[in-house]
């Protein structure tokens, strides 16, 4: 009889993917650099980008009544899969989800900047507690809730122009992953596959790796950037954990993030950069 295989924390899956990882090494384009950035939804952030690995932020919230927020300083990994395209990503929000108390929930904001259309998307991530982790499959189906706690706010703009500034059409939800099965190799040791059934959901399993032998069905968005070129957000719901990857299928790569809690304490998180070679297996067509 073969051994069951055993989900992991974030902070484990984070040590098995780390060594001679295919990650991409950050970039300093943006050092010095202030960009307005502008959503549909009427907030405003502006970046200040005071060295190549650092970010303030200004946020301006859509309710007018509300104040601005303070600028905060944060340590951030700045990348680029394609010319003039930017994953920026670090702990913490400007302004955090929270939890159903009002309490401020452990978050993380990525940022996809697109110099050349002045395009951007921004995702806020938030983890569930403790509490509402340990809240069963059957009680979230019958209280009428997601089967994850793991919340992903995705909000659409343009930098340095108003929202209805003439220009290219914002990033927006896209089906063309859908009926793919490909392969990402991350390391030398970890590879997974990714099978993306419709528009919300995608099934995994770690072919190789710390999570060898592991699979799921788990709750994903997937936003056109470029031609050949994604954003895909995935919201697990055993370990709490957020993905957020940029996918190039011109480049064959990926580059993004996974964030979580580092052991089963929930005092600590992990938000760890990982980055794929990519390969597409198959294309599923549905007959009509």
């Amino acid at each position: 009889m073969t051994s069951q295989p055993a989900f992991i924390q974030v902070g484990a899956l984070a040590d098995g993917f780390a060594p001679n990882s295919h990650i991409l090494a950050p970039v300093d384009d943006l050092e010095g650099r202030t960009l307005v950035l502008t959503f549909a939804d009427g907030s405003v952030d502006t970046l200040h980008f005071g060295t190549a690995q650092s970010v303030e932020v200004e946020r301006v919230p859509a309710q007018a009544v509300r104040p601005a927020q303070p600028r905060e300083r944060h340590v951030c990994r700045v990348t680029s899969l394609r010319a003039d395209i930017y994953f920026v990503d670090y702990i913490g929000a400007d302004e955090p989800l929270a939890e159903g108390d009002g309490q401020p929930r452990a978050s993380s904001t990525s940022y996809v900047l697109d110099l050349s259309r002045q395009l951007c998307t921004v995702v806020v991530g938030a983890l569930p507690s403790e509490k509402e982790t340990r809240i069963d499959a059957l009680t979230r189906v019958e209280r009428g809730m997601e089967l994850t706690g793991v919340q992903a706010q995705i909000r659409h703009g343009r930098i340095d122009a108003d929202v209805g500034a003439p220009g290219a059409g914002l990033h927006e939800p896209t089906t063309e992953l859908i009926g793919m099965r490909n392969l990402y190799i991350y390391s030398a040791t970890e590879r997974y596959e990714h099978i993306y059934l419709n528009e919300n959901f995608y099934a995994w399993q770690c072919l190789s790796g710390v999570e060898a032998g592991l699979g799921d069905v788990d709750r994903c968005h997937t936003i056109g950037i470029d031609t050949s070129l994604y954003l895909f957000i995935w919201r697990e719901k055993i370990v709490p954990t957020l993905g957020v990857i940029m996918i190039d299928l011109e480049r064959m790569k990926t580059d993004g993030k996974i964030f979580g809690y580092h052991g089963s304490r929930f005092d600590a998180l992990s938000n760890f950069p990982v980055g794929a070679h990519a390969r597409v297996l198959n294309v599923t067509q549905y007959p009509e």
